[in-house]
């Protein structure tokens, strides 16, 4: 074969350490590093020192990035690979063997990197990702309150369509500051729930005790953390978001695509399109796309492949969300899926669509136009 670069690097990346592998006309040399930074400058110098242009290693977990944070200061390109698409053959196996396996496939112009967004769009990427996780801590949270609830004998939420609205918090607070009448808990309902009085005097006559009002308490005050937590992370967001505001205007057109998702788009592939070569590339490495299994004449499972499972979560939300949409194209592509396959292969089906129609919006600059 063929050798494409005359001075590489292969890393083998752990969480204590790291097996360098570096391979030029002169010969080949391995050393092992610790993970601590100091010896990260060294492995970083390493590198310089015997003229290394390409560095590859493999993507393992979260140990990869303190090693790419210091080497991409270099004027050094970095691939960083898929584990599974660089799997020696079997036999004998060493953390010196796999980083030689790594530095001879990248030498050879084996290895393809992974995509991998610059310092800014990652720490941004960080940020909507704990918004997210916060987001769904709450709703956790909500669902824990429900549970104390229906152990007290208390339907609130057969009668609210929202625990954490304002009628239900009124009511909630006033549980725990020792209220216990059904009577008087009803009156604290306001706007419409005031129609349902009387359901709500039946939902509310339960066994209160001071273990409900202690679990009650703590429960709420941390529901209140979290939406302090989000607000604040909000807040951080929309200043980060100011450059790409007309892009999010763009994404906004899309039935089922909202602000929050259109950030999540945004902070998970960026606004430059040219680094995919076609929607179809986009859509593949997100995970959407259908797999390709046929051995002797025969189809076999097609499940999609794995792949970016943040953006896939965000855009099947909004995927559930178009379909149910009035007069839209999703939500016809998804009905007319599910009432043969199912809804979840539907809602896969549009996240597809989606991704594709945001891969040309953000091409094109274009908004998006409803075929109906």
């Amino acid at each position: 074969m063929d050798v494409v670069y005359s001075h590489v690097c292969g890393l083998d990346v752990h969480k204590k350490s790291v097996v360098a592998c570096v391979i030029t006309p002169e010969g080949k040399e391995i050393r092992t590093f610790s993970t601590m930074t100091d010896d990260l400058i060294a492995l970083k110098e390493f590198i310089k020192n015997k003229g290394c242009t390409v560095v590859a290693m493999e993507s393992t977990g979260s140990y990869w990035k303190p090693i790419y944070n210091l080497l991409e200061l270099e004027n050094v390109n970095i691939l960083l690979v898929n584990a599974k698409h660089i799997k020696n053959v079997p036999g004998r196996k060493t953390d010196v063997k796999d980083a030689e396996w790594i530095a001879n496939l990248l030498r050879h112009g084996l290895l393809k990197g992974s995509f991998v967004p610059d310092r800014e769009q990652r720490e941004l990427r960080d940020l909507v990702r704990y918004r997210h996780s916060l987001i769904e801590e709450r709703s956790r949270e909500l669902n824990r309150i429900q549970k104390v609830l229906e152990g007290a004998n208390i339907k609130l939420s057969s009668v609210v369509s929202d625990i954490n609205g304002m009628s239900s918090r009124a009511i909630l607070e006033a549980i725990i500051n020792g209220e216990e009448d059904p009577e008087i808990l009803s009156d604290l309902s306001q706007g419409k729930l005031k129609n349902k009085k009387e359901d709500l005097k039946r939902a509310l006559k339960g066994l209160i005790n001071d273990h409900l009002r202690m679990m009650l308490e703590i429960q709420l005050r941390h529901i209140d953390y979290l939406d302090e937590e989000i607000e604040r992370l909000d807040e951080e967001i929309k200043k980060r978001m100011l450059p790409f505001e007309e892009d999010l205007a763009l994404l906004d057109t899309i039935p089922g695509v909202g602000r929050r998702t259109a950030e999540q788009i945004i902070a998970e592939i960026g606004t430059n399109m040219d680094q995919f070569p076609s929607a179809a590339h986009l859509c593949s490495w997100a995970g959407l796309c259908p797999g390709q299994n046929e051995s002797a004449g025969k189809q076999k499972s097609a499940r999609t492949r794995k792949g970016n499972k943040k953006l896939r979560s965000a855009l099947i939300e909004a995927a559930r969300a178009a379909s149910r949409s009035k007069d839209t194209y999703l939500s016809s592509q998804y009905h007319r899926i599910a009432a043969r396959r199912g809804s979840n292969r539907a809602a896969v089906a549009v996240a597809h669509s989606i991704l594709t129609i945001v891969y040309h919006i953000l091409k094109r600059k274009q908004p998006y136009i409803e075929l109906g």
